[in-house]
Protein backbone atom coordinates (compact mmCIF):
# COMPACT_ATOMS: atom_id res chain seq x y z
CA UNK A 1 0.00 0.00 0.00
CA UNK A 2 1.45 3.33 -1.07
CA UNK A 3 -1.08 5.61 0.58
CA UNK A 4 -1.36 5.88 4.34
CA UNK A 5 -4.68 4.57 5.69
CA UNK A 6 -7.11 6.88 7.44
CA UNK A 7 -6.05 5.89 10.93
CA UNK A 8 -4.54 8.22 13.52
CA UNK A 9 -1.10 7.17 14.69
CA UNK A 10 -2.13 7.91 18.27
CA UNK A 11 -4.59 5.01 18.07
CA UNK A 12 -1.80 2.72 16.86
CA UNK A 13 0.41 3.79 19.75
CA UNK A 14 -2.37 3.05 22.27
CA UNK A 15 -3.07 -0.33 20.64
CA UNK A 16 0.59 -1.35 20.81
CA UNK A 17 0.78 -0.38 24.47
CA UNK A 18 -2.48 -2.08 25.46
CA UNK A 19 -2.11 -5.24 23.39
CA UNK A 20 1.65 -5.83 23.29
CA UNK A 21 3.06 -3.78 26.14
CA UNK A 22 5.15 -1.87 23.60
CA UNK A 23 5.62 1.82 24.37
CA UNK A 24 6.09 3.32 20.91
CA UNK A 25 8.01 6.57 20.53
CA UNK A 26 7.68 6.62 16.75
CA UNK A 27 5.29 4.98 14.30
CA UNK A 28 6.27 5.66 10.67
CA UNK A 29 4.18 4.53 7.70
CA UNK A 30 6.17 2.68 5.02
CA UNK A 31 4.79 3.22 1.49
CA UNK A 32 5.70 -0.23 0.18
CA UNK A 33 3.97 -3.33 -1.14
CA UNK A 34 1.45 -4.16 -3.84
CA UNK A 35 -1.38 -5.25 -1.53
CA UNK A 36 -3.96 -2.48 -1.14
CA UNK A 37 -5.36 -4.23 1.95
CA UNK A 38 -2.09 -4.15 3.88
CA UNK A 39 -0.39 -1.13 5.45
CA UNK A 40 2.99 -1.48 7.16
CA UNK A 41 4.83 0.68 9.68
CA UNK A 42 8.24 0.97 11.30
CA UNK A 43 7.93 1.23 15.07
CA UNK A 44 10.57 2.53 17.49
CA UNK A 45 9.95 1.69 21.15
CA UNK A 46 11.15 3.60 24.20
CA UNK A 47 13.58 0.79 25.07
CA UNK A 48 15.27 1.05 21.66
CA UNK A 49 13.59 -2.05 20.22
CA UNK A 50 12.47 -1.88 16.58
CA UNK A 51 9.33 -3.48 15.23
CA UNK A 52 7.61 -4.10 11.89
CA UNK A 53 3.87 -3.51 12.17
CA UNK A 54 1.34 -4.85 9.71
CA UNK A 55 -2.25 -3.61 9.54
CA UNK A 56 -4.47 -5.93 7.53
CA UNK A 57 -7.97 -4.91 6.36
CA UNK A 58 -10.50 -7.08 4.60
CA UNK A 59 -10.35 -10.86 4.83
CA UNK A 60 -7.99 -12.14 7.52
CA UNK A 61 -6.92 -15.78 7.66
CA UNK A 62 -5.47 -16.79 11.01
CA UNK A 63 -3.23 -19.27 9.21
CA UNK A 64 -1.17 -16.33 7.93
CA UNK A 65 0.20 -15.94 11.48
CA UNK A 66 -0.19 -19.38 13.04
CA UNK A 67 1.70 -21.11 10.22
CA UNK A 68 4.89 -18.99 10.26
CA UNK A 69 4.90 -19.30 14.07
CA UNK A 70 4.72 -23.09 13.74
CA UNK A 71 7.47 -23.21 11.10
CA UNK A 72 9.75 -20.97 13.13
CA UNK A 73 9.26 -23.16 16.19
CA UNK A 74 10.23 -26.18 14.08
CA UNK A 75 13.65 -24.62 13.53
CA UNK A 76 13.22 -23.11 10.06
CA UNK A 77 15.39 -20.06 10.69
CA UNK A 78 14.38 -18.31 7.47
CA UNK A 79 10.93 -17.53 8.91
CA UNK A 80 10.24 -14.36 10.94
CA UNK A 81 7.49 -15.30 13.38
CA UNK A 82 4.91 -12.77 14.59
CA UNK A 83 5.08 -11.68 18.23
CA UNK A 84 2.52 -12.61 20.86
CA UNK A 85 0.15 -10.14 22.47
CA UNK A 86 -0.08 -9.90 26.26
CA UNK A 87 -2.85 -12.51 26.28
CA UNK A 88 -0.99 -14.93 24.02
CA UNK A 89 -2.58 -14.15 20.64
CA UNK A 90 -0.68 -13.64 17.38
CA UNK A 91 -2.73 -10.61 16.39
CA UNK A 92 -4.83 -7.80 17.84
CA UNK A 93 -7.75 -5.77 16.48
CA UNK A 94 -7.82 -2.03 15.85
CA UNK A 95 -10.95 -0.60 14.21
CA UNK A 96 -11.31 -2.50 10.92
CA UNK A 97 -7.72 -3.76 10.94
CA UNK A 98 -5.99 -6.84 12.24
CA UNK A 99 -2.72 -5.83 13.91
CA UNK A 100 0.32 -8.12 13.54
CA UNK A 101 3.66 -7.21 15.08
CA UNK A 102 7.07 -8.57 14.12
CA UNK A 103 10.64 -7.87 15.16
CA UNK A 104 12.10 -5.41 12.66
CA UNK A 105 14.80 -6.87 10.39
CA UNK A 106 16.79 -4.20 8.59
CA UNK A 107 17.57 -5.24 5.04
CA UNK A 108 16.50 -5.27 1.40
CA UNK A 109 14.16 -7.46 -0.62
CA UNK A 110 15.01 -9.34 -3.79
CA UNK A 111 13.95 -6.44 -5.99
CA UNK A 112 16.43 -4.12 -4.32
CA UNK A 113 19.53 -6.27 -3.95
CA UNK A 114 21.11 -9.14 -5.85
CA UNK A 115 21.01 -12.35 -3.83
CA UNK A 116 24.39 -14.03 -3.52
CA UNK A 117 25.04 -17.60 -4.63
CA UNK A 118 24.80 -18.62 -0.98
CA UNK A 119 21.42 -16.87 -0.60
CA UNK A 120 20.03 -18.77 -3.57
CA UNK A 121 21.25 -22.05 -2.10
CA UNK A 122 19.73 -21.16 1.26
CA UNK A 123 16.49 -20.26 -0.53
CA UNK A 124 16.41 -23.76 -2.00
CA UNK A 125 17.18 -25.41 1.33
CA UNK A 126 14.49 -23.41 3.13
CA UNK A 127 11.79 -24.23 0.58
CA UNK A 128 12.75 -27.91 0.66
CA UNK A 129 12.25 -27.96 4.44
CA UNK A 130 8.93 -26.14 4.08
CA UNK A 131 7.73 -28.57 1.42
CA UNK A 132 8.74 -31.54 3.57
CA UNK A 133 7.20 -30.36 6.86
CA UNK A 134 4.58 -32.50 8.57
CA UNK A 135 1.72 -30.32 9.73
CA UNK A 136 -0.54 -31.22 12.67
CA UNK A 137 -4.03 -32.14 11.39
CA UNK A 138 -5.83 -29.01 12.73
CA UNK A 139 -3.31 -26.68 11.07
CA UNK A 140 -3.27 -28.69 7.87
CA UNK A 141 -7.07 -28.55 7.65
CA UNK A 142 -7.02 -24.77 8.04
CA UNK A 143 -4.88 -24.29 4.93
CA UNK A 144 -6.70 -24.09 1.62
CA UNK A 145 -6.08 -26.78 -1.00
CA UNK A 146 -5.43 -26.31 -4.68
CA UNK A 147 -8.54 -26.85 -6.82
CA UNK A 148 -7.35 -25.32 -10.12
CA UNK A 149 -10.38 -23.06 -9.91
CA UNK A 150 -11.41 -21.13 -13.04
CA UNK A 151 -12.31 -18.09 -10.89
CA UNK A 152 -9.55 -15.76 -12.09
CA UNK A 153 -9.64 -16.95 -15.69
CA UNK A 154 -13.34 -16.15 -15.83
CA UNK A 155 -12.64 -12.76 -14.25
CA UNK A 156 -10.16 -11.91 -17.01
CA UNK A 157 -12.69 -12.88 -19.66
CA UNK A 158 -15.27 -10.58 -18.06
CA UNK A 159 -12.79 -7.72 -17.95
CA UNK A 160 -11.97 -8.13 -21.63
CA UNK A 161 -15.67 -8.21 -22.50
CA UNK A 162 -16.16 -5.02 -20.46
CA UNK A 163 -13.78 -3.17 -22.78
CA UNK A 164 -16.36 -3.27 -25.56
CA UNK A 165 -19.16 -1.58 -23.63
CA UNK A 166 -17.78 0.47 -20.76
CA UNK A 167 -16.43 3.99 -20.89
CA UNK A 168 -13.88 4.88 -18.24
CA UNK A 169 -13.21 8.31 -16.79
CA UNK A 170 -10.28 7.50 -14.52
CA UNK A 171 -6.96 8.04 -16.40
CA UNK A 172 -5.41 4.80 -15.13
CA UNK A 173 -8.47 2.78 -16.15
CA UNK A 174 -8.42 4.43 -19.59
CA UNK A 175 -4.75 3.51 -20.05
CA UNK A 176 -5.35 -0.04 -18.85
CA UNK A 177 -8.25 -0.48 -21.27
CA UNK A 178 -6.11 0.67 -24.19
CA UNK A 179 -3.27 -1.62 -23.16
CA UNK A 180 -5.51 -4.67 -22.85
CA UNK A 181 -7.17 -4.01 -26.19
CA UNK A 182 -3.73 -4.12 -27.79
CA UNK A 183 -2.86 -7.33 -25.89
CA UNK A 184 -6.25 -9.02 -26.12
CA UNK A 185 -5.19 -11.99 -28.26
CA UNK A 186 -2.19 -12.77 -26.09
CA UNK A 187 -4.20 -12.46 -22.88
CA UNK A 188 -6.86 -14.81 -24.24
CA UNK A 189 -4.15 -17.30 -25.15
CA UNK A 190 -2.76 -17.17 -21.60
CA UNK A 191 -6.23 -17.87 -20.22
CA UNK A 192 -6.87 -20.68 -22.70
CA UNK A 193 -3.53 -22.39 -22.02
CA UNK A 194 -4.00 -22.15 -18.26
CA UNK A 195 -7.42 -23.76 -18.65
CA UNK A 196 -6.02 -26.61 -20.74
CA UNK A 197 -3.23 -27.35 -18.27
CA UNK A 198 -5.61 -27.12 -15.30
CA UNK A 199 -7.82 -29.78 -16.86
CA UNK A 200 -4.84 -32.10 -17.22
CA UNK A 201 -3.78 -31.56 -13.61
CA UNK A 202 -7.30 -32.19 -12.34
CA UNK A 203 -7.28 -35.63 -13.95
CA UNK A 204 -3.69 -36.43 -12.91
CA UNK A 205 -3.09 -34.44 -9.71
CA UNK A 206 0.49 -34.39 -8.40
CA UNK A 207 1.33 -34.82 -4.71
CA UNK A 208 0.40 -31.86 -2.52
CA UNK A 209 2.84 -30.23 -0.10
CA UNK A 210 2.82 -27.06 1.99
CA UNK A 211 3.56 -24.07 -0.27
CA UNK A 212 4.12 -20.41 0.53
CA UNK A 213 2.46 -19.59 -2.86
CA UNK A 214 3.99 -16.12 -3.35
CA UNK A 215 7.79 -16.32 -3.09
CA UNK A 216 8.58 -13.59 -5.61
CA UNK A 217 11.49 -11.19 -5.14
CA UNK A 218 9.51 -8.86 -2.90
CA UNK A 219 8.85 -11.62 -0.38
CA UNK A 220 12.45 -12.59 0.29
CA UNK A 221 14.45 -10.41 2.64
CA UNK A 222 18.22 -10.14 2.94
CA UNK A 223 19.12 -8.76 6.35
CA UNK A 224 21.91 -6.23 6.81
CA UNK A 225 23.90 -9.03 8.43
CA UNK A 226 23.43 -11.25 5.37
CA UNK A 227 20.67 -13.43 6.85
CA UNK A 228 18.04 -14.74 4.42
CA UNK A 229 14.29 -14.75 5.17
CA UNK A 230 11.03 -15.69 3.44
CA UNK A 231 8.28 -13.25 4.47
CA UNK A 232 4.55 -12.57 3.93
CA UNK A 233 2.64 -15.76 4.68
CA UNK A 234 -0.77 -14.30 3.81
CA UNK A 235 -1.81 -17.02 1.37
CA UNK A 236 -0.30 -20.47 2.03
CA UNK A 237 -1.73 -23.44 0.17
CA UNK A 238 -1.49 -27.23 -0.01
CA UNK A 239 -0.51 -27.76 -3.63
CA UNK A 240 2.09 -29.37 -5.90
CA UNK A 241 5.60 -28.14 -5.08
CA UNK A 242 5.69 -26.44 -8.49
CA UNK A 243 3.38 -23.82 -6.97
CA UNK A 244 6.51 -22.40 -5.31
CA UNK A 245 9.15 -23.64 -7.73
CA UNK A 246 7.61 -21.66 -10.61
CA UNK A 247 9.12 -18.48 -9.13
CA UNK A 248 12.70 -19.73 -9.56
CA UNK A 249 13.90 -18.74 -13.02
CA UNK A 250 10.40 -17.45 -13.74
CA UNK A 251 11.09 -13.75 -14.31
CA UNK A 252 9.77 -12.88 -10.86
CA UNK A 253 11.85 -9.79 -10.22
CA UNK A 254 15.05 -11.22 -8.76
CA UNK A 255 18.10 -9.26 -9.87
CA UNK A 256 21.71 -10.20 -10.46
CA UNK A 257 21.37 -13.64 -12.07
CA UNK A 258 19.99 -15.12 -15.26
CA UNK A 259 17.05 -17.51 -15.10
CA UNK A 260 19.37 -20.47 -15.62
CA UNK A 261 21.71 -19.28 -12.88
CA UNK A 262 18.79 -18.89 -10.48
CA UNK A 263 17.72 -22.46 -11.13
CA UNK A 264 21.22 -23.93 -10.87
CA UNK A 265 22.00 -22.24 -7.55
CA UNK A 266 18.54 -22.81 -6.05
CA UNK A 267 18.56 -26.55 -6.74
CA UNK A 268 21.99 -26.91 -5.20
CA UNK A 269 20.18 -26.11 -1.96
CA UNK A 270 16.84 -27.76 -2.73
CA UNK A 271 18.42 -31.00 -3.91
CA UNK A 272 17.58 -33.41 -6.73
CA UNK A 273 13.90 -33.47 -7.57
CA UNK A 274 11.70 -34.27 -10.52
CA UNK A 275 9.66 -31.34 -11.77
CA UNK A 276 6.23 -31.85 -13.29
CA UNK A 277 6.48 -29.68 -16.44
CA UNK A 278 2.70 -29.46 -16.78
CA UNK A 279 2.32 -28.12 -13.24
CA UNK A 280 5.24 -25.71 -13.67
CA UNK A 281 3.80 -24.26 -16.89
CA UNK A 282 0.30 -24.08 -15.41
CA UNK A 283 1.41 -22.09 -12.40
CA UNK A 284 3.42 -19.66 -14.48
CA UNK A 285 0.43 -19.02 -16.75
CA UNK A 286 -2.06 -18.89 -13.88
CA UNK A 287 0.10 -16.44 -11.92
CA UNK A 288 -0.08 -13.99 -14.84
CA UNK A 289 -3.81 -14.52 -15.24
CA UNK A 290 -4.37 -13.82 -11.52
CA UNK A 291 -2.32 -10.62 -11.76
CA UNK A 292 -4.37 -9.39 -14.70
CA UNK A 293 -7.66 -10.35 -13.04
CA UNK A 294 -6.92 -8.68 -9.70
CA UNK A 295 -5.60 -5.48 -11.20
CA UNK A 296 -8.49 -5.25 -13.65
CA UNK A 297 -11.02 -5.65 -10.85
CA UNK A 298 -9.18 -3.04 -8.81
CA UNK A 299 -8.85 -0.49 -11.60
CA UNK A 300 -12.04 -1.03 -13.60
CA UNK A 301 -14.55 -1.57 -10.77
CA UNK A 302 -13.37 1.16 -8.42
CA UNK A 303 -11.76 4.59 -8.47
CA UNK A 304 -10.17 4.04 -5.07
CA UNK A 305 -6.50 3.54 -4.35
CA UNK A 306 -4.81 6.83 -5.14
CA UNK A 307 -1.14 6.31 -5.96
CA UNK A 308 -1.58 2.55 -5.67
CA UNK A 309 -3.61 2.59 -8.89
CA UNK A 310 -0.72 3.63 -11.12
CA UNK A 311 1.58 1.14 -9.38
CA UNK A 312 -0.93 -1.65 -10.05
CA UNK A 313 -1.05 -0.72 -13.73
CA UNK A 314 2.74 -0.81 -13.90
CA UNK A 315 2.81 -4.22 -12.22
CA UNK A 316 0.31 -5.59 -14.73
CA UNK A 317 2.29 -4.29 -17.72
CA UNK A 318 5.55 -5.71 -16.33
CA UNK A 319 4.36 -9.22 -17.18
CA UNK A 320 4.79 -8.37 -20.86
CA UNK A 321 8.39 -7.08 -20.82
CA UNK A 322 11.18 -9.06 -22.56
CA UNK A 323 12.35 -11.97 -20.39
CA UNK A 324 9.37 -11.32 -18.13
CA UNK A 325 6.86 -13.72 -16.69
CA UNK A 326 5.02 -14.37 -19.95
CA UNK A 327 8.17 -15.27 -21.83
CA UNK A 328 9.22 -17.60 -18.99
CA UNK A 329 5.78 -19.23 -19.02
CA UNK A 330 6.15 -19.92 -22.72
CA UNK A 331 9.57 -21.44 -22.11
CA UNK A 332 8.27 -23.67 -19.35
CA UNK A 333 5.41 -24.79 -21.59
CA UNK A 334 7.96 -25.84 -24.22
CA UNK A 335 9.69 -28.30 -21.90
CA UNK A 336 8.80 -31.97 -22.15
CA UNK A 337 10.81 -33.26 -19.22
CA UNK A 338 12.53 -31.25 -16.53
CA UNK A 339 14.73 -33.00 -13.97
CA UNK A 340 16.87 -30.89 -11.66
CA UNK A 341 19.87 -32.82 -10.41
CA UNK A 342 22.13 -29.88 -9.61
Amino acid sequence: MLEKPDLKEEKIVICLQDEYGVHALQVAFLPIGADMNTAVYHVVADDGMLYFLKLRSGVFDETSVTLPKFLSERGIEQIIAPLMTRIGQLWATLDTFKVILYPFVKGCNGYEIAMSDQHWQEFGLALKRIHAVELPPPLRKSIRRETYSPRWRESVKRSLARLEDDDFEDPVAINLAAFLKAKRDEVLYLVKRAEELAQILQTRPPEFVLCHSDVHAGNVLIGSNGAFYIVDWDDPIMAPKERDLMFVGGGQGFVGHTAREEETLFYQGYGPTEINPIALAYYRYERIVVDIAIYCEQLFLSNEGGEDREQSFQYLMSNFIPNGTIEMAYRADGNHCVICNA
